[in-house]
């Protein structure tokens, strides 16, 4: 350490010596302006060494590539028809500029990648809860979009129409405002829709009253009178760990974030979106060892008692088995039990795009007959392949979850966004499993 020390003593006097000697050599009138250098000579700057988020925001197709909300699915081309429809009470609006509160919490977000730097002490440390510590280290105001769309119904609308506008404007939930308390009282979802049609779809013959007449806070006294419960939302400068307990913990698909100062919704955070933010670091940082063991050494997905349904299946059973069993997609299996397709809450908003609600006695078939044009499959792995194979699938896929099959492509399991958001986030910080989530 002391040879190291004086050689850096040496360098230093060194380099004050020709610094001295430069000064001497320049013509007065740039040593009193504080320039050591001809003004027609480019400024040389050192740069410090920025967090990868910082300094994509230079690059402005690379960010858009990278960073693009995933709150909706993938334009594949398909587009749905729609009638015209009426002037709706829709606020439609686009967040580009935050409040001050928000602003302040972008201004904590620089040097990032400084938060994350590991010390010789801690790389001594257990790498286990290094994606723990990254979410903890950034705030939700990191992976809100600088300019995204954000759809927010008034619960006086009726609820066909604000079924409607979610297709028109290709997002699958969005916030309700009640005017009378001047709040944002819940969300309106695809669950929505599905709950209407289980509970009052009679026949192919008679009229759903409640989908063509109900507004939403009618729907909302009726649905909610016994198990009504507070709009679950999070701040801005809350933690990323903060968001994922959130929605793994409430059992929700999508968290509200909420400026504290202006009362405005901001953006609406996924599992999708949150795992996206994650992958795009995850090169820069540590790998923690359980990310090269398999599914089955870690135990991590659904594998008992897995829903699922068969091609010829009728779309109103499908849709009582979502109410019933609380998931969220059901995978399609032929009669030698090999999976062929998979049915999601998602599939069923086409319901509302072509107006087919009225008859749910169709086959699964039927109803999947609008993307045969542009489905790739059904997205699966098996228990031996490793967690770090499984998410980089997920996320390169843009899918809510993997269909677990052996070798005869038989279904096995389930394993969602969610589970692997616990895997990798909760679990090495001692947070407790959490039984499976409703949208």
């Amino acid at each position: 350490m002391k040879r190291f020390g004086s050689f850096r003593a040496s360098k230093k006097r060194k380099e004050q010596g020709r610094s001295a000697e430069r000064r001497q050599s320049e013509p007065q009138g740039l040593q009193a302006s504080g320039l050591s250098s001809s003004p027609s000579t480019p400024t040389q700057v050192t740069k410090q060494p920025t967090f990868p988020l910082e300094s994509y925001k230079h690059e402005p197709e690379r960010l858009e590539a990278r960073l693009r909300s995933f709150s909706s699915p993938p334009d594949t081309g398909q587009r749905f028809s729609l009638p015209h429809l009426p002037h709706l009470p829709v606020c439609v609006t686009k967040s580009s500029t935050l409040s001050t509160t928000s602003k302040t919490a972008q201004g904590t977000t620089e040097g990032m990648l400084e938060k994350l730097e590991l010390e010789d002490e801690a790389v001594e440390e257990s790498e286990s809860d290094i994606y723990t510590r990254f979410m903890k280290s950034h705030k939700c105001y990191d992976i809100v979009p600088t300019s995204s769309k954000l759809v927010v119904f008034d619960t006086t609308l009726q609820v066909k129409k604000a079924f409607f506008a979610l297709v028109a404007n290709g997002v699958r939930a969005a916030p309700l405002w009640e005017t009378k308390n001047q709040s944002f009282v819940g969300m309106l979802t695809i669950t929505d829709f599905i709950n209407i049609l289980h509970r009052y779809y009679k026949s192919p013959m008679v009229q759903i009253y409640e989908l063509e007449e109900h507004k939403i806070e009618t729907w909302r006294e009726l649905y909610l009178q016994e198990t009504f419960k507070p709009l679950v939302n999070i701040f801005p400068d809350a933690s990323l760990f903060d968001a994922v307990y959130s929605l793994i913990k409430n059992k929700i698909h999508r968290l509200p974030v909420i400026d504290p100062v202006s009362g405005n919704a901001l953006y609406i955070l996924t599992h999708k979106r949150i795992l996206k933010f994650l992958q795009l670091f995850v090169s820069e940082m540590p790998k923690p060892a359980f990310m090269k063991k398999n599914l089955e050494e870690l135990g991590i997905g659904t594998y008992d008692n897995i829903a699922f349904i068969h091609p010829h299946t009728p779309i109103i059973k499908a849709l009582n088995i979502f109410v019933e069993r609380r998931v969220s997609a059901l995978p399609v299996m032929d009669e030698s039990g090999k999976v062929v397709d998979i049915y999601s809450k998602f599939d069923v908003i086409n319901l509302a795009a072509e107006k087919t609600y009225n008859n749910l006695d169709i086959s699964v078939t039927q109803a999947l007959q609008h993307r045969s044009q542009y489905f790739e499959g059904v997205v699966k792995c098996n228990k031996l392949e490793t967690l770090e194979t499984i998410v980089d699938r997920i996320v390169k896929a843009e899918v809510h979850r993997l269909v677990v099959v052996n070798e005869s492509d038989s279904i096995v399991g389930i394993i969602s966004l969610s589970d692997i958001l616990q895997a990798l986030v909760l679990s090495p910080a001692g947070a407790k499993r959490k039984e499976s989530e409703t949208e």
